[in-house]
């Protein structure tokens, strides 16, 4: 009988075991996917190849937060994806790697008064503009999650839906994206009531029900009519 146990328990742990690199093998897999364009770029000679991203376009208050970042040619960081896939722990220890691993790290932010004299499209470009002039030197060439820059010399890469198609604007979309959530929990406390800390300004039941009854803050995007028809103007 313990002999039978024993290898029953064996057994599990190499199926544990299979498992598990498996699951490395996929890993490995996925972030070679995400570093094709990094690889290319660094292949020809660029050492300086940042990723931008934004956060926030959706939200019915607070600022729009753009992230640029470069890494040195050749880093890798297991687990960086889209911000959108991974939950609020995983995107925050990424958030730490990715600044403790990358060569320049640069946030830019559009206010609500950016908001509202731009439009949120404007905005989140000038957020994004003041993220690459926030890098320690400006890069070389710029991947960017689906738009052109205005403003920047440098050659810019757009790609649709590129926070899960290039590592360097996954793990700009990461930064961007707990950068943003950190502002909003510090809002939550500015302006109690409104539950900022948990939907994180975005259009939900609870947001709603809190402007109905509370009105607008100073932090809300009066220039969207959602914002205005909630609050009866």
């Amino acid at each position: 009988m313990c002999v039978k146990l024993r290898a029953a328990m064996l057994a599990r742990s190499m199926t544990k075991g299979t498992a598990a690199a498996g699951e490395a093998e996929e890993e490995r897999r996925r972030l070679g996917r995400m570093l094709r364009l990094e690889r290319a770029l660094w292949r020809s000679g660029l050492t300086e190849v940042a990723g931008v991203d934004e956060a926030g376009v959706g939200p019915l208050a607070g600022p729009v937060v753009a992230a640029a970042v470069v890494f040195e040619p050749g880093t890798e960081i297991p687990g960086v994806d889209d911000s959108k896939r991974l939950s609020p722990r995983r995107r925050e220890a990424l958030a730490e790697i990715i600044r403790a691993r990358a060569a320049g790290v640069g946030v830019g932010i559009g206010s609500i008064e950016d908001i509202a004299r731009l439009n949120i499209y404007h905005a989140a470009l000038q957020a994004m503009k003041r993220a690459v002039e926030a890098l320690p030197r400006p890069p070389q060439r710029l991947l960017v999650d689906a738009r052109t820059i205005p403003g920047l010399a440098m050659p810019q890469d757009p790609y649709v839906k590129g926070d899960g198609l290039s590592f360097s604007i996954a793990a700009a979309s990461i930064v961007a994206k707990t950068y943003r959530d950190r502002l909003m929990t510090e809002l939550d406390r500015a302006y109690p009531g409104y539950g900022f800390a948990a939907h994180k300004g975005y259009d939900t039941p609870a947001h709603r029900a809190a402007l109905a009854r509370l009105g607008p803050c100073p932090e809300h995007r009066m220039s969207y009519r959602t914002v205005r028809d909630l609050c009866g103007e």
